[in-house]
């Protein structure tokens, strides 16, 4: 019997761990693939209070030799269900079944793909998924977004600051985000609008060089050469598992507060799979401490 299961080995739930294992708690962590998250894939990592400068390996593993240190146990296998039955809830993967008094649900948010050859081979090399994350290694140089929404207008404004010229690849010719993003950023005289056309091939050697895009109404197809392509066309939770053990928003998004409370008792959750506006590694981080030091709380007041 553990007192925390916790759903996931990425920054919220390293953190989570360590949070609680400090406060003398029995604690797990189950993974399905590899220690780190999403941050695991950025070379370098330059907005983490403290710390001017870590590769996201480096961080991540940082977290996990913590975790581990504190005497966390780390499984990797692949969760399935989780049943509640009355206080003890049961964490079933296709290999064994462990039971816990509170659960941490910090599985995170994978970005939509764009689906095209060499997509992942890129990514480090010129296909990237964070503005604020990577924004300044193309201090500069001429890149482009992709997507219609507010992501993807901030992170072209905010690439503006930094690079040469910026490109805004959308499918249609009306956006999604706020028209307040819009305006500011049509001011801009090194941003260039790339309306009703979707990338087709990432082109270049060992780092990309150009992109492909192919206008929706002509059919006609052109390159854009820029050094970087900053996919924001989204994200998805990793929560479907849980679809019907907590409530989840329309986007998939697990619902809880800043205090990272499910509606089930025991239950809580962190990071990018959770609701909320903000998702970075701090706030993962954050999400981490709260929801462990929550679950401490309820475990402290079922013992005393």
């Amino acid at each position: 019997m553990y007192d925390i299961i916790i759903v996931g080995a990425g920054t919220a739930g390293m953190s989570a761990a360590i949070y609680g294992q400090r406060a003398g708690k029995k604690t797990l962590i189950l993974e399905k693939a590899n220690y780190g998250g999403q941050i695991i894939n950025t070379p370098e990592i330059e907005n983490y209070p403290g710390i001017s400068k870590i590769s996201g390996y480096e961080f991540a593993t940082g977290l996990y030799n913590q975790a581990k240190d504190l005497g966390t146990e780390i499984v990797f296998e692949s969760v399935e269900s989780i049943q509640t039955d009355g206080e003890v809830k049961k964490v079933l993967t296709p290999e064994h079944t462990y039971e816990a008094k509170t659960v941490i649900l910090a599985t995170g948010a994978k970005n939509r793909r764009l689906n095209l050859p060499r997509e992942q081979e890129l990514v480090g090399a010129g296909i990237s998924y964070c503005a604020t994350c990577d924004g300044m290694f193309f201090r500069g140089k001429d890149v482009a977004v992709n997507g219609g929404g507010n992501t993807a207008l901030e992170d072209a404004l905010f690439l503006s600051n930094y690079c040469n010229k910026v490109y805004v690849i959308h499918r249609r010719d009306a956006f999604r985000g706020e028209n307040k993003l819009l305006d500011s950023l049509k001011k801009r005289e090194n941003v260039e609008f790339v309306l009703n056309s979707v990338v087709t091939s990432l082109n270049g050697e060992d780092m990309l060089e150009s992109v492909t895009v192919k206008d929706k109404i002509s059919g006609e197809e052109h390159q854009i050469p820029v050094s970087g392509l900053f996919v924001a066309i989204g994200q998805e939770p990793e929560s479907l598992v849980f679809a019907d053990i907590v409530d989840r928003d329309e986007k998939g998004y697990i619902r809880a507060g800043e205090n990272c409370h499910t509606n089930v008792e025991g239950i809580y959750t962190a990071g990018d799979c959770r609701t909320k506006n903000v998702r970075q590694l701090t706030t993962a981080a954050s999400d981490g401490a709260v929801a462990a030091l929550a679950a401490c709380e309820y475990l402290d007041s079922r013992e005393g």
